[in-house]
Formats: structure tokens, C-alpha cells, sequence
């Protein structure tokens, strides 16, 4: 796999504040995959995750008729500062800007690329998946703070199951197809649609495990969810 794109959920990023250790050693394993072969390339798409939903929820706690579409923008701008932050980490392996439209004109010509979230309407699951079809790629890798998709919510529902594969119809038949600003589910509904109808497999696993995400990327045994 030369070029893989990468959905980082802000839950990973920064949970209750930003998590330094698990950036730094996804810093140093990302770095050793891409000096292990001088083809390969990633683009990292950052989530907000915990920081949008604190803004969203302050917004929605002070005004009784709040926005739909202003709840968006902060969580929008949550995976700015949370891309940007991924950006600076990976210094010289990223040399152009933060993208947050992946519809738009920009370069890439470095070994990184990070983006962010667009505009009102979906999550930075969409980004990611448009640009997978932009650049060709057939794989997303979804790290969240989740490990697989489960058939409910296993927090409250403890029967629920958990899958190794689904296809795109059960899934979706999970999370719906609408989205809600600050929606928590494995992989965001229009996002989903978005990637069937392109033949996209997304994989779904806990980016805590940073060596199970290196598995996944070097084609070995892996714990998650595919879907597709």
C-alpha cells in the first residue's frame, strides 16, 4: 500500500487535554513505517473529538435554539487545531498546509498530509473518504477510542455483538444516514455512503494500540472491524 489514508479521531488526539504520549510514540512508529520504504505515503485526517463536543455542548447549554450548522463549525474548527497540532508534530514529513477542503486545489508533495474537517453537513470521516477517491486509495484506517463495531452501543446494551466484517448495508443500517453535529458513531453515516458507492473498505480499531494499527498498515493479523 503506497498511499493510505488515515481518519485520527479527536478522542486520541486530545481526550482531557491532548494526549502527548500517544503522540509521541505514533510520531516514532509512523516515522520507522516511512523510512522503511521511501514509496509510501499517508494522509492523516484529524478529528475533533472531545474538544468539538465540549464547544458544541457550551453552545447548545447557553443558546435554546442553537444552530445546527454553527454546532458544525466548531466542531469543524476543534479538527483545525487538532490538525494543525498533528502537522507540527510531524515536521519536515509534512510540507504543505493543513487541508480543509478536500475539493479544493492544493499540493502534495511531501510524505504526510494532514487535513481537517470542511464544512457543515459531516464529520472528518467525509474528508477522508473524499480524499481516498481523490488520490485512489481503497483503504481508510478509522482509529478511534473504540475496537470494533459492535451490532448496539456495548456501553448500553450488553448484549450487543461485536464484528470482524460487516458489509456496508448491515452497517448502515447501525448508524442511519443522517448526521447530527457531535454524533458519536464508528464511522460517520454520509461518510459511509460515500465510501460504498466509491468501493472504499474502511477499517475500524482502536488507535490506542498503536502496534495493532502498524499491523494493519504492513498487511498483518489484525484487531478491528472491516467494513466493505
Amino acid at each position: 500500500m503506497d498511499l493510505v489514508v488515515i481518519s485520527v479521531g479527536g478522542s486520541i488526539i486530545a481526550p482531557d487535554g491532548v494526549n502527548t504520549e500517544f503522540l509521541k510514540s505514533f510520531k516514532n512508529a509512523i516515522s520507522a513505517y516511512l523510512e522503511e520504504d521511501e514509496s509510501r505515503r499517508l494522509i492523516l485526517v484529524c478529528g475533533g473529538g472531545s474538544v468539538a463536543r465540549t464547544y458544541q455542548n457550551a453552545y447548545k447549554a447557553v443558546c435554546q435554539k442553537a444552530s445546527a450548522s454553527q454546532a458544525d463549525w466548531l466542531g469543524i474548527r476543534a479538527t483545525h487545531i487538532n490538525g494543525e497540532l498533528v502537522k507540527a508534530v510531524f515536521g519536515d514529513y509534512c510540507r504543505n498546509d493543513l487541508v480543509t477542503d478536500p475539493t479544493a486545489s492544493f499540493t502534495f508533495d511531501g510524505r504526510i498530509l494532514v487535513a481537517g474537517g470542511w464544512h457543515p453537513g459531516f464529520s472528518s470521516d467525509e474528508d477522508a473518504v473524499l480524499l481516498a477517491r481523490r488520490f485512489g486509495s481503497k483503504l481508510v484506517i478509522n482509529l478511534s477510542n473504540i475496537s470494533q463495531v459492535y451490532s448496539d452501543d456495548p456501553r448500553k446494551n450488553p448484549d450487543a455483538v461485536p464484528f470482524e466484517h460487516i458489509s456496508w448495508d448491515a452497517f448502515r443500517k447501525i448508524v442511519g444516514d443522517g448526521w447530527v453535529p457531535g454524533k458519536n458513531t464508528p464511522f460517520d453515516p454520509i461518510a459511509s455512503k460515500e465510501a460504498q458507492e466509491a468501493g472504499i473498505k474502511v477499517i475500524c480499531s482502536d488507535g490506542r494500540n498503536i502496534a495493532n494499527t502498524m499491523s494493519i498498515l504492513k498487511g498483518q493479523r489484525f484487531f478491528g472491524t472491516t467494513i466493505g
